[in-house]
């Protein structure tokens, strides 16, 4: 069964004020995330899924949209209002989106 693809919206288009949950691994979002996002990495979501919350649109992340995609397509498919960020954090860091680290070296996508 192919599943087409899931709501998707470019990087420059997410509000500052939006919900962003950021699906990738611990070493990628340590180096490099949206200010403000959820953590929740997508091998964890099922057990997590209580923090994602049901009042407002998901914006989900990744490094460059495939797990974000697979997750926004999870999300839909239980009654979340969710969005998957077109080119991840690649296309973020390109549209000159302000980003955190949790090191001590400069923001980067890895």
């Amino acid at each position: 069964m192919h599943l087409s693809p899931p709501p998707a919206v470019a990087a420059a288009a997410v509000p500052d004020d939006a919900f962003v949950l950021d699906v990738r691994e611990a070493h990628e979002w340590d180096a490099g995330h949206v200010a403000g996002a959820r953590h929740i990495p997508m091998n964890t979501l099922i057990d997590r899924i209580d923090e994602v919350p049901h009042d407002t649109r998901v914006y989900v992340m990744c490094r460059v949209g495939g797990r974000s995609a697979q997750v926004t397509h999870y999300l839909g498919q239980q009654g979340w209002d969710a969005i998957n960020v077109d080119g991840g954090m690649l296309a973020w860091e390109a549209a000159g989106r302000p980003m955190v680290s949790e090191t001590e070296a400069a923001p980067a996508v890895v």
